[in-house]
């Protein structure tokens, strides 16, 4: 190129020196140098400034096509020539050097800052990595693979095979996790693998290993290429260490609310089983105690108290026992199609001595269809729920229990008179443990709902809590009804 540009000089020069002085013609090979230096780079440009120089001599210094010089004063031309084209040639070059600097730096940091809005908004770990991967295969053209330390080894994240990797690069990640260097191609270990390792860490612990490779033939990274692959992977490192941290005082926090909840919680059951317990052992200390002179009425009075109480305690077991296989799965349903009548009937007659004179009303809708259901588990169901509406509504307050078809479920919703229900607690009061706080104490775990909403859902129904427009609090449940041909 160098060749084909003071050949078109020299050749522009021959045409024009009948009209110009020989001292004039050297601007035509000033200007060639200056072109082969700003497209060319400087050794191109330094060989058209000699080239240049002897062209000039053997076509347009008189004696032409001789070397030879006529007039002395010609060689301060010679060398002012190739003084200035050696000048104008270093000065492009080092302009064209500092400008691919300078695009090479933009693009350095525009892929940091690519990498690092990503990250900023990325707070789980896979979201991380995928960011990461996403951001340093874009930026340098390859695949990307990701080690993560767990539990003292590494494991591959995320777990996939879109890049699979054979024995040898296995044993340039292990390799490089060991001594925390980078290895690989175009590296002094391991410089005939295919791919390029470098470790994921800060200055606080190592996270894991991160490698890139060619999506072709093998290619090593340059090393520019390399020095950005560092501060991407720098960059990482913090982001995943970040995370990390993160997810282990998250870990250190539910662990402490944990315990806090499991105390409270092992003090409020304590106090729930203890107190019928207490019932019961003074009852039958003062039955037993000879001395003590009671009457038949009194007799019959302590004796109903302890069996009342001996039923309360069997309540609180049954509920811990339900809510425990129901957390681990072990209940098992056994559905079939029921008439919701004898449900309800049922329900009623286990809850026996606790209606008292309690008013309860029961409208079933006529030709109701037969809802699928473990009749067992329901009536357990129904009897938690009524339960809870005699604890939260005064004694004389009637209960009405309704049933309906509705969008093909059964609908069964149980109604008090009572205060109603908290707009805040509607949803929670489902939850374990959870009980609506209230003016005057209301025994009980808070296991109830929550069982009886397990079950419901574990038939494929739901159950929901409302307030009455009249007042009072409505418990809401929907099985599934029998659909006949």
């Amino acid at each position: 190129m160098s060749l084909e540009l003071v050949a078109t000089g020299t050749g522009l020069s021959v045409f024009l020196k009948q009209y110009l002085s020989p001292t004039n013609l050297v601007m035509i090979y000033l200007l060639t140098v200056v072109i082969a230096a700003g497209y060319l780079g400087r050794g191109p440009a330094i060989l058209t400034s000699l080239l240049g120089v002897l062209s000039f001599d053997f076509f347009i210094i008189p004696p032409a096509m001789s070397v030879a010089v006529a007039d002395t004063e010609y060689v301060l031309t010679f060398i002012s020539l190739l003084a200035v084209g050696l000048l104008i040639s270093t000065l492009m070059a080092q302009q064209r050097e500092q400008l691919e600097a300078i695009r090479l730096y933009e693009g350095e940091t525009s892929a940091l800052y690519a990498l690092s809005r990503d990250l900023a908004v990325a707070e789980e770990i896979a979201a991380i990595v995928l960011a990461i991967v996403t951001n340093v295969g874009h930026t340098l053209a390859r695949d990307v693979v990701v080690f993560l330390a767990e539990d003292g080894a590494l494991r591959r994240f995320p777990l996939d095979d879109t890049v699979p990797l054979d024995v040898q690069e296995r044993a340039v990640v292990e390799w490089v996790w060991t001594t925390r260097r980078p290895a690989g191609l175009g590296a002094e270990q391991y410089g005939d693998a295919p791919g390029y390792y470098v470790p994921l860490k800060t200055a606080q612990r190592a996270l894991g290993v991160l490698g890139v490779r060619s999506r072709e033939e093998p290619e090593a990274l340059t090393a520019p290429q390399r020095r950005l692959l560092e501060a991407l992977v720098g960059q990482a490192a913090l982001a995943l260490e970040r995370a990390q941290l993160a997810e282990i005082t998250r870990r250190a926090q539910l662990l402490e609310a944990t315990e806090k909840l499991q105390a409270a919680l092992l003090n409020s059951i304590s106090h729930d089983l203890r107190t019928p317990l207490v019932t019961i052992t003074g009852a039958l200390t003062t039955l037993d105690d000879a001395e003590t002179a009671l009457n038949a009425q009194a007799r019959r009075a302590l004796i109903g108290t302890a069996r009342e109480e001996a039923e309360r305690l069997n309540r609180l077991v049954e509920n811990l026992l339900d809510m425990t296989r129901l957390e681990a799965g072990a209940l098992r349903i056994r559905q079939a199609p029921e008439d919701v009548q004898d449900v309800i009937g049922s329900a009623l007659e286990e809850l026996g001595p606790r209606l008292g004179q309690r008013p309860i009303r029961v409208d079933i809708a006529a030709n109701l269809p037969f809802a699928v259901l473990d009749f067992v588990l329901i009536v357990h169901v129904l009897v938690n729920i009524m339960d809870n509406a005699l604890k939260y509504s005064a004694p004389g307050a009637p209960i009405t229990v309704q049933a309906r078809a509705v969008a093909g479920e059964v609908e069964i919703r149980v109604i008090d008179q009572g205060i109603g229900i908290p707009p805040e607690d509607l949803l929670r009061i489902f939850d374990k443990f959870y009980r609506v706080q209230r003016p005057t104490h209301v025994s009980g775990t808070g296991l109830g709902l929550a069982i009886s909403k397990g079950i419901v859902e574990a038939h494929g129904g739901r159950i929901w809590a409302e307030n009455a427009p009249e007042g009072g609090a409505v418990i809401v449940l929907r099985l599934p009804q029998e659909h006949t041909l």
